[in-house]
């Protein structure tokens, strides 16, 4: 009797299974087909954030010149609690306030639509005559990625603690900037002083003060040693980080040797010594700035057989900037210099102490004057340029705005700019 009451059940048994079978199947397909939550809603933590690069002791180094605040754990955070850097810090805010709102601004913005063509084609730049004057340069062309400035002022080292730590280093800071905040371009005789360079003719203001007998105080006195320190403080000012630093120097055909600091302290005649700076920019634009220390005159291009061209050779096509050079290349002895660049350059961009005029093959380049024309200051008045005055005053062929002021004549009214464009394009 049991048996036939079991087959009995097996039937409803089988059909109650495959009803569960069917709705877990179900349930599974549907599962399956719903869209999987998005990111937006779904409930997860944020992505990890990439970890902040470190600063180099050179970045550290720089703010701290520059009166900015050093990164987490630098060892310079403690001397930034001075009240010696604090004052410093707050009064170099506020010149830099000052500077951009009445200069970075307005070249800024006149650049952006005046050079905006030339910016896209000068990947390199060449700086003669600049002095450590990485300011201006980056400030005009802000997209090149190489910079090479040359000039008479050593190259210098990077500032020892010792050096940091002496309150009177700031006043020499303020010194060293004072010229180039104010007018735009740094005084030759002043930055011999201020950068620890013997000038062939010094200020005679200054001679007495150096000649002065030596009290306490001045044996305290910190001194801002070469170019190094005003390039790391431009660089930090104008928002680059500095990424690395190395002393170079060249040699006879031109290529760049690692030099140590005793060499860049005390070069010998015949080798041009120099820095290369890496930076990079908030944007992520890596950079280098290359700083030799050396003279142009044809006489002293002799003795270092003219290391220093050799190099800027090698670069390629360049635009070249060139301001507050002194009327130098509008001399026969500064004739290779000169040459290099109009045989080098796409671009030139320079304010009358450049390149005289006529060493222009007018059928080789383009002119676009901008803003005032007058004579040179009474101390370069032998360089004036009357061509410069027909080409100003050409009422057909106005010049064109320049808002700022530069140069010699440095205010607004009185500052001019010209850009030479090669007609055609060097080789590569």
């Amino acid at each position: 009797m049991r048996f036939p009451a079991v087959r009995l059940l097996i039937p409803v048994l089988m059909v109650a299974l495959a009803a569960c079978s069917d709705q877990n199947k179900t349930q599974v397909e549907e599962a399956s087909s719903k869209p999987a939550p998005s990111l937006d809603t779904a409930a997860s933590t944020p992505p990890a954030t990439p970890p902040v690069a470190e600063a180099t002791p050179e970045q550290n180094i720089a703010v701290y010149l520059a009166g900015m605040p050093v990164g987490p754990g630098s060892d310079l955070q403690p001397i930034t609690a001075q009240p010696a850097w604090q004052a410093f810090a707050a009064d170099a805010n506020k010149s830099w306030k000052n500077y951009d709102s009445t200069r970075t601004t307005k070249i800024e913005k006149w650049a952006a639509t005046e050079l905006d063509s030339v910016r896209a084609a000068s990947p390199t730049v060449f700086y003669p005559f600049s002095g450590p004057d990485f300011l201006n340069v980056t400030t005009m062309f802000p997209s090149s990625q190489t910079y090479v400035l040359i000039g008479l002022e050593p190259v210098g080292t990077l500032p020892q603690r010792s050096t940091l730590e002496n309150p009177q280093l700031f006043p020499a800071l303020k010194a060293s900037l004072w010229s180039v905040l104010n007018f735009s371009f740094f005084r030759t005789n002043d930055m011999a002083v201020d950068l620890n360079l013997k000038s062939k003719k010094p200020d005679t203001t200054l001679l007495a003060k150096q000649q002065a007998p030596v009290t306490k105080t001045s044996q305290k006195q910190a001194k801002v040693d070469g170019v190094v320190p005003l390039l790391l403080l431009f660089a930090a000012r104008t928002e680059h980080k500095v990424t690395g630093l190395r002393y170079i120097q060249l040699d006879a055909e031109g290529n760049i040797q690692e030099a140590d600091s005793a060499t860049i302290r005390r070069p010998s005649l015949k080798v041009v010594p120099g820095v290369e700076v890496k930076l990079k920019t908030t944007s992520g634009l890596e950079k280098t700035v290359v700083y030799l220390s050396g003279d142009l005159s044809d006489w002293k291009l002799g003795i270092t057989k003219e290391a220093a061209l050799k190099y800027v050779r090698t670069l390629g096509p360049v635009t070249t900037y060139v301001k507050s050079a002194t009327y130098l290349m509008h001399k026969s002895y500064f004739s290779k210099v000169r040459n290099l660049i109009l045989e080098r350059s796409n671009y030139i961009l320079q304010d009358d102490s450049g390149i005289a005029m006529k060493y222009f093959p007018a059928s080789d380049w383009q002119f676009t004057y901008y803003g005032t024309y007058k004579r040179p200051i009474n101390l370069f008045a032998k360089q004036y340029q009357p061509v410069l005055t027909a080409a100003y005053t050409d009422a057909a062929h106005p010049p064109r705005p320049l808002p700022f002021g530069t140069g010699y004549n440095w205010r607004q009214n009185d500052s001019n700019l010209l850009l030479a464009k090669r007609a055609k394009a060097v080789a590569e």
